[in-house]
C-alpha cells in the first residue's frame, strides 16, 4: 500500500507533508508507509483509495474476501462492521476467516450488505455446510 502512495505522490510532485491533509495523518506516518515499516490502519484506507484514484487491493472473489473488502471500503473495524449488520464481532470475524454463515437471516443481511443475490449466498452456504458434514461421516 505504501508503494502505491509513494508512486502517486511522486507522480503528483508532492512532498509527504503536502499529502498529510488528504490522508488525515502526519508526514512521519506517510514516510513509514512508503518505506514499508508500517501498514495503514483500515480506518485510513478510504482516504488512501480516494487519493490514489483506485483500489490497490485485488478484486475479491470469495465471501471472506468480499467481507474484508467492504470493511476496508468503509474504513471499519470488525466491531463496526458487526454493528452495522447486527451481529457479534466474533461472528463477523469467523465469517472473514471463512466459516459458514449458519443462519439464513444472517445470510440475507450479508447478501444485502454486499449487494449480492440472497439466493446465491444461501445456496453457497448450504452447499458448504453439506460438504463439511459429508466429510465428517
Amino acid at each position: 500500500m505504501g508503494e502505491h502512495v509513494r508512486k502517486k505522490r511522486l507522480e503528483m510532485r508532492l512532498m509527504q507533508k503536502e499529502v498529510t491533509d488528504q490522508l488525515g495523518v502526519n508526514a512521519w506516518t506517510i514516510l513509514n508507509w512508503e518505506k514499508g515499516h508500517t501498514e495503514p490502519p483500515i480506518v485510513s484506507i478510504p482516504a488512501i483509495v480516494r487519493f490514489l484514484g483506485y483500489d490497490p487491493f485485488p478484486q475479491p472473489t470469495t465471501l471472506p474476501e468480499k467481507l474484508l473488502a467492504k470493511r476496508r471500503e468503509m474504513g471499519w473495524s470488525i466491531k463496526e462492521a458487526a454493528q452495522a449488520v447486527g451481529v457479534d464481532p466474533s461472528t463477523w470475524g469467523n465469517w472473514e476467516r471463512g466459516q459458514t454463515i449458519l443462519y439464513r437471516q444472517h445470510r440475507v443481511l450479508i447478501a444485502r450488505f454486499l449487494d449480492l443475490p440472497a439466493d446465491a449466498l444461501d445456496q453457497e452456504m448450504t452447499s458448504r455446510w453439506n460438504r463439511s458434514h459429508e466429510r465428517a461421516l
